[in-house]
């Protein structure tokens, strides 16, 4: 188990924790991050796992706003449809297989026993149902927030707080767990606690200057900490 923080949390003011999927839960993050440096790479450009990463982090606000306004005039399905039948080109598309972050159905468990359990991420409900299946997970999570749910992705606090409206926990008694500063700002502006991760795509610099009140080295550390 990786070291974490000195700083800490009071568990007895949580009663709800949030998780992100994609480098949270799900170890799909380094798979994305090293598709991309491949691509780089063939350009023949300097440093292209580094650079791959950043590019992903970068992208991840905008791709967020688009999503967002292409729902607003309710062309967000369409775009979703032509990039699987982009990736069905490209000879990526196939049974889906999602990876399981190290421990993290044990880290799961244990904190079942003590706090209600939600998802909230920006993948679709298929995706994330397709997920929880593959790991036997489903009943380890009293709701599942998806980009079908909100209006508005994170960084918009909107996730969080239709997360803590159906679990019927206030937002300040809720902790969102993810791995980037999208996780972290959405978590703030939502008035709710953030626990960033550096086992996806953020680093501990930039997940501290977000807001983060706690920087953990991996998934499996929450359960130490809540």
């Amino acid at each position: 188990m990786g070291n974490r923080e000195e700083k800490t949390l009071d568990p007895t003011a949580i009663e709800a924790v949030l998780f992100d999927l994609d480098g949270t839960l799900m170890d799909t993050d380094n798979q994305i991050v090293e598709n991309l440096a491949l691509r780089l790479q063939q350009l023949g450009l300097p440093g292209v796992y580094r650079n791959a990463r950043r590019l992903v982090m970068l992208a991840e606000t905008p791709v967020n706003g688009l999503i967002t306004l292409l729902d607003a005039v309710g062309l967000d399905a369409p775009l979703l449809a032509v990039r699987s039948w982009l990736r069905g080109l490209r000879g990526t598309a196939g049974p889906a297989n999602y990876p399981l972050m190290e421990d993290a159905d044990k880290t799961l468990a244990e904190l079942k026993q003590r706090y209600r359990l939600a998802v909230v991420t920006t993948r679709g409900q298929e995706d994330a149902d397709a997920f929880l299946t593959q790991h036997g997970l489903h009943d380890m999570f009293d709701l599942i927030v998806t980009r079908q749910d909100t209006w508005r992705l994170k960084p918009h606090p909107a996730p969080i707080h239709r997360a803590a409206e159906r679990l019927a926990v206030p937002a300040e008694r809720c902790v969102m767990v993810g791995d980037t500063t999208v996780d972290v700002q959405s978590a703030r502006r939502a008035g709710a606690k953030a626990v960033a991760v550096t086992c996806g795509f953020g680093e501990r610099s930039e997940l501290e200057r977000a807001g983060a009140d706690v920087v953990l080295d991996c998934v499996s550390d929450v359960s130490s900490l809540l």
